[in-house]
């Protein structure tokens, strides 16, 4: 059997998130966003130094922090430059799992100008998510128009 140079599973930008406590954060994917483990390499403290997830189709990689060799979590900088979007088919069911899992509302669900009825929250380790669920397709033309609106509206 050949090996592929890009694996048929990592097509696409894969993210790889910094834990503090990988094995909770673990279990609160798999609760929270219905989450599939595929791998776990673990220390002989349990401490993960490698995880594979699927949430649907998208992979996500997840270890714990290891500061010495510069691997820091959201709460060691006090926060994340980068938020990740989830798209599912029951929104607020997943957002109203992922709350009372531990995680923090940031935007509550609500409808939006590009067609997607979507939230934020932050997780319990410290990653923001934008969860949606997509209610129409828009042309180009029409989220631009309907942008427009919005920036009007707002006095932007």
């Amino acid at each position: 059997m050949s090996t592929k140079p890009i694996p048929d599973a990592y097509r696409a930008a894969t993210p790889y998130l910094i834990v503090d406590g990988a094995a909770r954060a673990i279990d609160f994917y798999r609760t929270a966003f219905g989450a599939t483990e595929l791998v776990r390499l673990a220390d002989p403290t349990g401490k993960v130094m490698h995880a594979e997830l699927r949430i649907g189709n998208a992979a996500l990689m997840l270890a714990d922090e290891f500061p010495d060799m510069g691997y820091r979590s959201p709460k060691s900088y006090g926060g994340s430059s980068v938020s990740l979007l989830l798209y599912v088919e029951d929104v607020d069911a997943v957002f109203a799992r992922a709350v009372a899992g531990g995680a923090i509302e940031n935007m509550a669900v609500t409808d939006q100008f590009d067609g997607d009825r979507r939230g934020t929250l932050t997780d319990p380790f410290g990653h923001v998510w934008l969860l949606a669920t997509k209610l129409e397709e828009l042309s180009p033309e029409e989220m631009q128009r309907r942008f427009s609106a919005l920036m009007k509206e707002s006095g932007q």
